[in-house]
Order: structure tokens, then C-alpha cells, then sequence
């Protein structure tokens, strides 16, 4: 694995620890981590098997255990410097991870150390290209919520096509991907559905405008519903492995056969990362 990516994450892991009760949001972590925050959430949770917030959380709670044993500070105390904003929200916390209340694990006395490994190599293999991809003007419809419900948006997307006759002037169907999931709750997750498209905007689409590059390619053949594990062998297999950066600029997928006429099995998508 290409040490810059692990020392990224040990880097970031050992911020956390050092600043259990500073700002440990996305965005300063992919600061630390010097990374754009458009891919660094994938990186980090293909790479660990968790997400930066679940990472933030697991140290919070740990370093939190360790002073419950070793040090007579009051818990309110502990709450404060782990980042809790009362012993409330810490002791509810604390009782999911740990089982019980802050008062009995500090009567018990054992101190559970946090084991993180990375998950390098341990993704289905997916062959990767790089190649220069031009810059893209897409037509279509935005996408507010789940990923897997992006469908809804293509459905209007077509019927608009067929009942204005617009097929001729598409190209290539597109997918644009702007959030990360997990980093971004589900129900805000900010996507696009559309196509190259010929020609003037047509009234109730939108435009979307992809500056082209250099760019990271893995080819997915399967269903739709598979394709996040195609990400994670692109983020936790490639990308390490690479010596590449990712741009700060958001994945699309390229759709290479229609799922109207095509068996789940044998649909054909490119997972694009835009490269520096």
C-alpha cells in the first residue's frame, strides 16, 4: 500500500486521539488527513472498515475508559473533554459502546483497547484504467436522498426524452455523485440523473458541467445494487496502491447499456474518479 495514504490515516487517527474535545468534523479531519473532503470520507472508511464519525466516536469513548479507570476527575469532566456537551448525551454514549454506565465501568476497573486495522486488499478486485476524460455538459434532473433511489430521477429523465423526442441529441447517460454516504445522512444525499445532450437546455432540465481530466476508471458488471462494493475495491484496493490524488471533484458513473434491455447481471457502469 502507498505509504502516503497510511500515514493519512494514522495521522488522522492520532489527531482524534490528541483532540478528543476540539473540532473532529469532516472537514477538519480531511484537513488534517490533506485531502479533498469530496473523497477522503470513502478513503477513510474503505481503508478502516469505519467512518470518520464511527472513528471519532470509538476514540472519544476509549480515551474516555481509560480515564473513568486511571483518573478520580468526575465524569462531567471526562464528558467535557471528550467532546460531549454534558454527561447526559456522554453517559447515553458511553452505555451503547460499553454495556453499562460510566459509574459501573469505573467500578470494574477494565480499560477495552481500540484494535483499528486497515482493510487494504481485502475488496473484490476490480481491474482500473486511467484515462483522459473530456469535459462533459449533462443534461437532467437532480436527485435529493438515497443513492439506490436515484432511479426515480432517470425514470423523469427518459420520460421527458421520449415524450419530446430528444433521444437523438443524447449521448452518453450519466450519474453525478456529489456527497459521500455516511458522511452525509442519507436523506440529504445530493445526486444528478442525465445525459450528454445536443443542443439547447430544455425547459425543466438542469445543467450540470463536468470539467474533464484525468480520470480513474472501474468498470462494474453486475447490478446496480451491487456497485458500492465496486467503490470500495476503487478506494481501498486502487487508490492506495495508485500513487494517484483524487481531484476535488465529484465521482459519476457512465451507464454503458440500458437496464431496460439488459439483464441485471450483465449491465455495464463505469465508476469515474476524477484525478489531479
Amino acid at each position: 500500500m502507498a505509504a502516503s495514504y497510511e500515514d493519512r490515516i494514522l495521522r488522522v487517527l492520532a489527531y482524534i486521539h490528541d483532540n478528543t474535545d476540539g473540532d473532529l468534523s469532516l472537514d477538519a479531519l480531511s484537513d488534517v488527513a490533506a485531502m479533498s473532503r469530496f473523497h477522503w470520507h470513502r478513503v477513510f472508511r474503505a481503508l478502516t472498515g469505519e467512518t470518520c464519525a464511527q472513528a471519532v466516536r470509538r476514540i472519544r469513548l476509549h480515551r474516555a475508559a481509560v480515564w473513568l479507570v486511571i483518573e478520580d476527575m468526575p465524569a462531567a469532566q471526562i464528558a467535557a473533554r471528550v467532546g460531549y456537551p454534558n454527561q447526559r448525551s456522554f453517559s447515553r454514549a458511553f452505555s451503547d459502546a460499553y454495556g453499562c454506565s460510566p459509574a459501573a465501568f469505573r467500578r470494574g476497573g477494565k480499560i477495552g483497547l481500540p484494535n483499528p486495522t486497515l482493510r487494504t486488499g481485502s475488496y473484490p478486485m476490480h481491474d482500473v484504467i486511467t484515462r483522459t476524460d473530456p469535459a462533459r455538459r449533462l443534461a437532467g434532473l437532480p436527485h435529493k436522498g438515497a443513492y439506490h433511489e436515484i432511479g426515480k430521477s432517470f425514470e423523469a429523465f427518459g420520460a421527458i426524452c421520449e415524450s419530446r423526442r430528444l433521444w437523438p441529441q443524447v449521448g452518453a447517460v450519466m450519474g453525478v455523485y456529489f456527497d459521500s454516504p455516511g458522511d452525509v445522512a442519507e436523506a440529504d444525499l445530493r445526486s444528478f440523473a442525465g445525459a450528454e445532450l445536443a443542443g439547447d437546455l430544455p425547459e425543466g432540465l438542469e445543467e450540470v458541467n463536468l470539467p474533464g481530466g484525468r480520470t480513474a476508471v472501474l468498470t462494474y458488471k453486475g447490478p446496480y445494487s451491487g456497485i458500492h462494493s465496486a467503490y470500495d475495491s476503487l478506494f481501498g484496493n486502487w487508490l492506495p496502491a495508485s500513487g494517484e490524488e483524487p481531484a476535488d471533484q465529484p465521482c459519476y458513473e457512465v451507464y454503458l447499456n440500458n437496464p431496460r434491455d439488459t439483464a441485471p447481471e450483465d449491465l455495464l457502469t463505469e465508476i469515474c474518479l476524477p484525478l489531479k
